[in-house]
């Protein structure tokens, strides 16, 4: 079922697609510029949650994972014979000095990750897929973040809050964190979990295409 959104001038320029992915980030910033679209509830493989493989790079690890969810994601929609649309899946993925620093275990874990980021540039890369019957089309959204040095007090009052759980890096820029950034040099939304420049320009091929 579409959800409820607030109608753009862009929203009818294209069709109704399939988000493939329960991140409500990503869901919000779809209805923020109008484009209709359907969560795709896909279930997950066993084993574990997005296993890097040995002496993969970070930048290689964000792009081979969004493949595999858009893979995921078109052959559930084949076997379970449901209605077909473009699928738009991503993948985010915080890293520095060559490590991907994922989502935080626990309040240690998250306190952990936010020392490294003090006073210091790190990188989110997401990279975004869009499906057509099988057909995938990649973009890539590469940016720095500049936390400032970050007190104890602050780290301890950040994880009091609840935010760093469930976010890769332990932080979500639209949130309290937005007070520790200096600046970024590249996407905001990218950092936010779906770049939606780069987005748009995936979403234009689906009209040349239909062209």
């Amino acid at each position: 079922m579409v959800d409820d959104f607030k109608e753009t001038p862009i929203s009818n320029k294209f069709p109704i697609i399939y988000l493939a992915s329960e991140s409500p980030r990503r869901h919000q910033l779809l209805k923020h510029i109008g484009i209709r679209h359907e969560i795709l509830r896909v279930p997950k493989p066993e084993g574990e949650d997005e296993p890097m493989l040995e002496n993969e790079r970070p930048e290689d690890y964000v792009i081979r994972t969004a493949y595999e969810k858009s893979d995921l994601a078109w052959d559930y929609v084949l076997n379970d014979k449901l209605y077909y649309r473009p699928i738009l899946t991503a993948d985010t993925c915080v890293m520095m000095d060559g490590y991907v620093l994922g989502k935080p275990k626990d309040e240690i874990d998250a306190a952990q990750i936010l020392l490294k980021l003090s006073g210091k540039m790190h990188q989110v890369h997401t990279a975004v897929v869009i499906n057509v019957r099988g057909d995938r089309t990649l973009a890539v959204s590469r940016t720095n973040v500049y936390f400032k040095r970050l007190s104890m007090d602050d780290v301890s009052k950040y994880i009091e809050s609840g935010e760093p759980f469930g976010k890769a890096g332990a932080y979500g820029i639209q949130g309290m964190a937005s007070i520790f950034i200096e600046k970024i040099e590249g996407s905001y939304t990218g950092v936010m979990g779906l770049p939606l420049f780069e987005t748009y320009q995936l979403l234009c091929g689906l009209r040349l295409k239909a062209s």
